[in-house]
């Protein structure tokens, strides 16, 4: 993206707002400009003064000499259109807006941004912002920010290209970064992104030769297709890209439309999106820095098998412990590997995780390195995890290990435990820009987080294949939105999923007819357009053996059905009562950052108790499918234990391939489909839905 590479990367900046004072924004930003050695042209603009620390100042960007590339604007929000008409009369080719009172102010904030950015493209300027901190180029030596972190030299320079909402979050992790060892191309706020927004800069990074690993804290996308695709385009220039995304909780959700004036999606979507997109998602903003500075020094992990070592038996004991409840698996060394650690540590003593403390002092150093080697060297070790304790020779200890795994390009966090002890420990690894974090929980997350990155990019990365005429499924309507029972079995036919077949009662000698012709046992059924959870206020009676038992449920249904919904009459559908299998929910739901998706669980009435469920976005292959089933606390059950024998996996993925290629096909016109419940019977018997609801709206003519 060129003008973005001309903003990021300028020969010239102009701060308006400038200021001698560093308790104002635009003070802070001269200061650092000064403070990091910028080497470009800086221009003060401030009409109030003819000098600002030490620099000519102009009264206008209009009467300074140009040409400016970037000029960064620290006035209130009711100055800014005024600021920017001036930047694009001037010739300005990017603008960083520090000003809050935007959209996420209120209408009135909305309104003048818009105005903003309708005036930037009237001049064919980009804006970054409003309501950002502005960015960091440690490779220029620029700091175009009025973040207090710059206060702190040197500016971390390295491979991590970051992308924040916060201002405030991106200084947190400028500052974490130098405590670390880990560093920036750029580090960049963008704010309420009113023009150039996450994925232009996700871009940006993609194409730049200097970023390693791409970072992004985000509130909300603008375009969510456009960010998977370009995470596909991370996974091909092999840049890691890492994601902490706010709003996942109700809370979350309220503070981000406040904070950036952003759209929270849902948390499993956005699970599921990465998954599918070799994305590493965390929880943590501080994780962002620990697992992409790991994933630069070593690449991820060729498989799943952890080793791990300590001078410490206690601390390997809760260590072990660890691992099991982060789901890590531990390597499972070979004979010949087994044979060798028993060469440095007591033969009683176990292998992984490895206590080498205890041994004699002239063997300390020889047998750290060596059990290193030899955990590393192991055929099943994907990883290694270093839990350093107090020991004879720490700092040597720790040097051994770290030359050592960088040396073998092995995979390895190394934990400090807290206190001055490790100090000089931590400097040495940062001097040798070797990872390291200082809790346990953070060490864990960098080696889930890394593993889970290698497994995605081993993934086959098959395209999805139609198996459903789409014309048939476009050309679906129905007199409502909210379909009927029976609409909604008719809108599954479009797709070939079989359904139990119901017919509509308008009266209880009706039902009884229906019945009758059916064959007993039946059920029955409140036919309602906004009941959605019929079962819950008595809507359904199942296995009516007779006509004597089914007159009386349609009496208990109309009476109940009379007090929720006051019609003279309501409808009555009867269909014949199918047992023996296993009951799924399948569905879909229009996501507004993602499109369609598709949700397989456990169904029928514990589908919200239990709330067993796997998403993916639609439409899915039959191996996408599949991994979503094993997905399910309730797997088990299906492929067949303790006596059961398995259900009818392949008609259920077929199902759940069909009803994404549904959601796909139909797009934002589906808003939601619950297949519920599913009855997946034993193997070779297939599927039927005895149950469906959907939201479809009109169709477009």
């Amino acid at each position: 993206m060129p003008c973005l590479r001309n903003i990021l990367n300028p020969h010239s900046v102009a701060v308006i707002g400038a200021s001698d004072s560093v308790v104002k924004f635009g003070g802070r930003v001269m200061s650092f400009l000064i403070k990091h050695g910028f080497s470009g042209q800086i221009v003060p603009i401030n009409p109030a003064s003819e000098q600002i620390c030490g620099l000519k100042a102009y009264a206008a960007i209009g009467a300074a000499p140009g040409p400016i590339d970037v000029a960064l604007i620290a006035l209130p929000a009711r100055a800014v259109p005024a600021a920017i008409r001036e930047c694009g009369e001037a010739g300005v080719r990017g603008c960083v807006i520090l000003s809050a009172d935007f959209a996420e102010a209120g209408d009135e904030g909305a309104t003048r941004q818009r105005e903003v950015v309708d005036i930037a493209r009237r001049y064919g300027l980009r804006i970054i912002g409003p309501n950002c901190l502005g960015f960091i180029n440690p490779g220029l030596r620029l700091a175009l920010t009025s973040s207090v972190a710059l206060a702190a030299e040197p500016m971390p320079a390295g491979g991590i290209g970051l992308i924040s909402q916060s201002g405030s979050l991106m200084a947190s992790l400028i500052s974490h970064a130098q405590d670390t060892g880990a560093g920036f191309s750029v580090a960049v706020s963008v704010g309420n992104q009113a023009d150039l927004e996450v994925c232009d800069f996700i871009e940006y990074f993609i194409d730049d030769p200097v970023t390693r690993a791409i970072c992004v804290y985000v509130e909300g996308l603008k375009d969510g297709r456009r960010f998977l695709d370009l995470a596909d385009r991370c996974r091909d220039a092999g840049k890691p890209l890492l994601v902490v995304n706010a709003g996942r909780s109700e809370a979350g959700a309220r503070i981000t439309q406040s904070h950036t004036a952003s759209l929270a999606g849902s948390s499993e979507v956005w699970a599921a999106a990465c998954r599918q997109h070799a994305i590493v998602l965390l929880d943590d903003p501080e994780a962002l820095i620990y697992c992409a500075h790991f994933l630069i020094r070593f690449g991820p992990p060729s498989g799943n098998g952890v080793a791990a070592l300590s001078p410490s038996g206690g601390t390997i004991a809760i260590t072990a412990d660890r691992l099991a409840a982060a789901h890590l698996r531990l390597a499972d060394l070979s004979p010949t590997t087994s044979s060798a650690l028993h060469d440095i540590v007591p033969t009683g003593r176990p292998l992984n995780p490895l206590d080498i403390g205890g041994l004699a002092r002239e063997r300390g150093l020889s047998a750290a390195r060596r059990a290193y080697e030899l955990l590393a060297s192991d055929d099943d070790t994907a990883a290694l995890l270093i839990v350093v304790a107090t020991t004879p020779e720490l700092d040597a200890k720790v040097r051994a290990w770290a030359e050592l795994a960088l040396a073998m390009g092995k995979p390895t966090a190394v934990l400090f435990p807290p206190g001055a002890l490790v100090d000089r420990a931590r400097s040495i690894l940062r001097e040798l820009q070797c990872p390291y974090t200082n809790r346990m929980d953070d060490a864990l997350r960098v080696l889930n987080a890394a593993i889970g990155y290698g497994t995605a990019l081993r993934a086959p990365r098959d395209a999805p294949i139609a198996p459903i005429n789409p014309a048939r499924v476009a050309e679906f309507g129905a007199p409502s939105s909210a379909l009927t029972e029976t609409e909604a079995k008719e809108l599954l036919d479009t797709v070939s999923i079989s359904t139990a077949r119901a017919q509509i009662a308008m009266s209880e000698a009706d039902a009884a007819v229906i019945a009758g012709a059916i064959g007993y046992p039946v059920v029955l059924k409140l036919s309602s357009r906004t009941i959605t959870h019929k079962s819950d206020v008595g809507g359904v009676h199942l296995n009516l053996r007779d006509e004597q038992a089914l007159r009386s449920a349609w009496h208990d249904v109309q009476s109940r059905g009379t007090a929720l919904t006051s019609p003279e009459k309501l409808e009555c559908a009867v269909q014949p009562m199918i047992v023996g299998g296993t009951e799924m929910i399948v569905g879909t739901k229009w996501d507004p950052q993602f499109g369609a998706t598709v949700l397989v669980g456990a169904g029928g009435i514990w589908a919200e108790t239990l709330r067993d469920s796997q998403v993916a976005l639609a439409p899915v292959t039959t191996r996408q499918a599949l991994d979503l089933l094993q997905r399910l606390r309730m797997w088990p059950l299906l492929a067949g234990s303790r006596g059961r024998g398995a259900a009818d996996i392949d008609t259920l993925v077929e199902v759940v391939v069909r009803t994404s290629w549904l959601a796909a096909t139909l797009g934002p016109r589906l808003q939601e489909l619950d297949i519920n419940p599913l009855l997946v019977k034993s193997r070779g018997e297939g599927a039927i839905a005895l149950d469906a609801r959907a939201t479809l709206l009109p169709l477009q003519l």
